[in-house]
């Protein structure tokens, strides 16, 4: 892989995740208000857990590349749900309706970027390129240093 594509795929890997963490985090800053405004679309507390949990643990792994095809995925399984009921827009009123298409439509880009992580893998700026260069003995492990 070219110098490039390495440092793109770094960089992109990084786009894609910081959304998630910085999103995970403000969930978390605002707790009470993110559960009440999940509970007006009928989603219980214990799933909004979850998906702060499945939001920060994917975003922290895809931008570090850390076991970077299971985050993506944590990403998607995240997005499909949270995309159907929050960005309905289908059912939303007419003067929604644009917003929520752009929100949706944002989201699916979004999963599609996951899935080619996921498809892909984290690339060669990686805590998961890292761990498979020492598993291959191109770098000193732990026990040898």
């Amino acid at each position: 892989m070219d110098a490039i594509s390495r440092w793109a795929q770094l960089a992109g890997r990084v786009a894609l995740g910081a959304i998630f963490v910085v999103s995970g985090l403000g969930k978390l800053a605002g707790w009470h208000g993110t559960v009440a405004y999940a509970a007006s679309k009928g989603v219980p507390e214990i799933l909004v857990a979850i998906a702060t949990a499945l939001e920060l643990l994917g975003g922290i792994g895809v931008v570090l590349g850390y076991r970077a095809r299971w985050a993506a995925l944590a990403i998607v399984i995240f997005l499909v749900p949270v995309t159907a009921i929050f960005h309905n827009f289908w059912a939303a009123p007419a003067s929604e309706q644009q917003t929520q298409i752009v929100n949706f439509l944002k989201n699916l880009s979004i999963a599609g970027g996951a899935l080619i992580v996921f498809a892909r893998g984290a690339g060669a700026f990686s805590i998961d390129a890292i761990r498979m260069r020492r598993g291959a003995g191109t770098l000193p492990s732990a026990a040898a240093r």
